[in-house]
């Protein structure tokens, strides 16, 4: 696999950890709602015109763009499982930035994907 294709997988996979953390930092922003008749279009703009969602849209938006042309080049049951890395990069940001909680538990899982990626794309083809 060329460093242009690792490359492209890891811009994508970043982006996807990043949307995620922005989603998260603006449903913190908006707070705890529930969707009923009465209350969707003004709860959906709020989530429309807030700067953490429409960040973590773009951010999605993106990383799409770059997944296609890392798929151009890297068949997908090479480049799908480093998707994972992305739950890894979440787990150590949410901690960092968002006090989430990070056991031991989470670190060995963290550790096995981690394994598994570099199994994955360390096998002959």
């Amino acid at each position: 696999m060329s460093s242009v294709s690792i490359g492209l997988i890891l811009v994508a996979v970043v982006l996807g950890a990043a949307a995620q953390l922005l989603l998260k930092a603006g449903t913190n922003a908006v707070g705890h709602f529930e969707f009923f008749a009465s209350n969707i279009v003004p709860i959906g703009m709020k989530l429309a015109l807030q700067p953490f969602i429409v960040a973590g849209i773009t951010c999605y938006g993106i990383s799409l763009v770059v997944w296609i042309m890392a798929l151009s080049r890297v068949p997908v049951s090479i480049a799908y499982p480093m998707v994972s890395l992305g739950y890894a990069l979440n787990a150590f940001i949410a901690w960092h930035w968002l006090g989430e909680a990070l056991s031991a538990q989470k670190l060995l899982g963290i550790g096995f994907i981690i394994v598994g990626v570099v199994l994955m794309t360390r096998a002959p083809s």
